[in-house]
């Protein structure tokens, strides 16, 4: 499992030297961990189409089964997670994205709507695009990791 932060802001401090946090990253390999799967390597980029494809094509040919990315999943003109992903999917998986936007209702309220969240599978690997806030990242995993590996069975299948 591979873990990428879609964040401009985090990506211009790392790139100048400054001081960021990765709060996503963190919490999605540590649910990753407490689940039993193992996080091969994270990475941090910008909000750029380019960089996106780039790890998207690194994940498809590598050792991977799941790609999780956190951010740019929002409604702002920096937010291209899902358009630069979704031409990858050989199947989307709509129903993740009802998931979190539901578990986020229950949460935070209507402001869930805001996330575009959503999976999808190619060559037998699951990509999972979720928002950037820590808290969606964590319930987003809790609620759905279980079902990684079944999903990935089927992908195959």
């Amino acid at each position: 499992m591979r873990v990428v932060t879609v964040s401009t802001g985090r990506y211009a401090k790392k790139s100048i030297g400054q001081q960021f946090t990765d709060e996503s990253g963190d919490v999605a390999e540590e649910e990753a961990t407490k689940a039993g799967h193992r996080v091969t390597g994270r990475a941090l980029i910008s909000d750029e189409p380019q960089m996106l494809k780039a790890e998207v094509s690194k994940f498809i040919s590598g050792r991977d089964d799941v790609l999780l990315l956190t951010g740019g999943t929002g409604v702002s003109k920096r937010d291209v997670t899902i358009e630069t992903v979704r031409p990858y999917f050989e199947k989307e998986l709509t129903g993740f994205g009802e998931l979190v936007r539901s578990i986020g209702f229950d949460e935070i309220g209507a402001a869930a709507i805001l996330t575009r969240a959503t999976a999808g599978v190619t060559k037998g690997k699951l990509l999972v695009c979720m928002p950037g806030s820590p808290s969606a990242v964590k319930s987003a995993l809790r609620a759905s990791m279980s079902e990684f590996p079944h999903i990935i069975f089927i992908a195959r299948s």
